[in-house]
C-alpha cells in the first residue's frame, strides 16, 4: 500500500484525512496546528515534520490549504513538498485556488519529473465528514486513475474536468452558481418580509417548483434559524470569488452578477461577519430593508 502525505488539516482537510485512514490507508500529515495533527495521530497517522520530509516519504500527497499563496508556499516554497519529492511523485492539490497558480505549480512540477492534479471539492464541511464531496479535477488521465479511488473515499463523485486548470475553473463556476443561488433567495426572502408574507411559507410553497434548489433546502432553513455557524463561511467564498474576478480578467469573460455579489460579501465581511455562512449573505438586503427573516 502506498504512503499517502497529506497537509492541511482544516474543516475540510481533517475529516477527508480521517475517511482515507478510517478505510486502512496509511497517512503522514502536517499541519500548522499542532492539536490538528495530534487528532489524526491519535487516529493512526504518522507526522511529518515538513512538506518537503512528505513529499520525500510519500508517494501521493494531498493538499488541502485556504489559498493560493498558502499552496504555493507549501508546494514549492522552503521545506516545500517539491524540495523532498521525486520523479513519479503526485501531488493532488484539493484547495480552491487560481487556476492560474496551478497551472504554474504543474509545471514547476513536471521539472522534476512530479506529476500534479488541481481537485477542488463542493459539499463543505458535511459532507467532507461524510465522505461525499463533489470532487472536480484536471491533469492527466493517467494520473487521474492513480488516485480516483482514493478520491471515491473523501468524495460520492470524482470527474477528470480535463488538463491542469480545469479543477479549479469548475469549483469557481460551482461557486458562481452558489453565490448568484444565494443572492436571489436573500433578495426574495427579503421582498416576501417586507411585503409582510411569511418568508417560511414562501420557502415551502416555491422549494419544489422550478426556483427550488439544493442550495435554498440547505440554506434557508438555517437562515429562518439564524443559524450561521459556517460550513462555508463568507469569508471563503469571497476568496473565490476575487479568484473567478482575476481568471475572469485574464480571460475576459464577463462576471457583472458575480461581480455584484462578490462587493456584498466584502462589506459583510468590513461589517464583521466575514467567518459567518454564507447564507448569511441574507444579512446585507436586510439591513437595506429593515427587516429580519426568521421564523414566527
Amino acid at each position: 500500500m502506498k504512503q499517502i502525505g497529506f497537509i492541511g488539516l482544516g474543516v475540510m482537510g481533517l475529516p477527508m484525512a480521517l475517511n482515507l485512514i478510517r478505510a486502512g490507508h496509511h497517512l503522514m500529515v502536517h499541519d500548522t496546528r499542532p492539536e490538528a495533527v495530534k487528532e489524526l495521530i491519535n487516529a493512526g497517522a504518522l507526522a511529518g515534520e515538513s512538506p518537503a520530509r512528505i513529499g520525500e516519504l510519500c508517494q501521493i500527497v494531498f493538499t488541502m490549504l485556504p489559498d493560493s499563496p498558502q499552496v504555493e508556499e507549501v508546494i514549492n516554497g522552503k521545506n516545500g513538498v517539491l524540495e523532498g519529492a521525486g520523479s513519479g511523485t503526485i501531488i493532488v492539490d484539493m484547495s480552491s485556488i487560481s487556476p492560474l497558480v496551478a497551472k504554474k505549480l504543474a509545471a514547476l512540477a513536471a521539472k522534476k519529473g512530479v506529476k500534479m492534479l488541481d481537485a477542488p471539492v463542493s459539499g463543505g464541511e458535511p459532507k467532507a465528514i461524510d465522505g461525499t464531496l463533489s470532487i472536480m479535477a484536471g491533469g492527466e488521465q493517467e494520473v487521474f486513475k492513480d488516485v480516483e479511488d482514493l478520491f471515491l473515499i473523501m468524495g460520492a463523485s470524482a470527474i477528470l474536468m480535463g488538463e491542469i486548470g480545469s479543477g479549479n475553473i469548475t469549483k469557481l463556476a460551482n461557486q458562481i452558481m452558489v453565490a448568484l443561488h444565494l443572492a436571489s433567495m436573500s433578495e426574495a426572502m427579503v421582498f416576501a418580509e417586507k411585503a409582510g408574507v411569511d418568508p417560511e411559507k414562501v420557502f415551502l410553497a416555491i422549494r419544489g417548483g422550478l426556483a427550488g434548489s439544493a442550495v435554498l433546502d440547505a440554506k434557508m432553513p438555517l437562515v429562518l434559524d439564524r443559524n450561521f455557524t459556517p460550513g462555508g463561511p463568507i469569508r471563503m467564498h469571497t476568496k473565490d470569488l476575487i479568484n473567478v474576478r482575476d481568471t475572469a480578467l485574464e480571460i475576459d469573460a464577463p462576471i457583472p452578477l458575480t461581480a455584484q455579489v462578490m462587493e456584498m460579501m466584502k462589506a459583510l465581511k468590513a461589517d464583521g461577519k466575514a467567518e459567518h455562512d454564507h447564507g448569511g449573505l441574507i444579512q446585507y438586503h436586510e439591513k437595506l430593508a429593515g427587516v429580519t427573516v426568521k421564523k414566527r
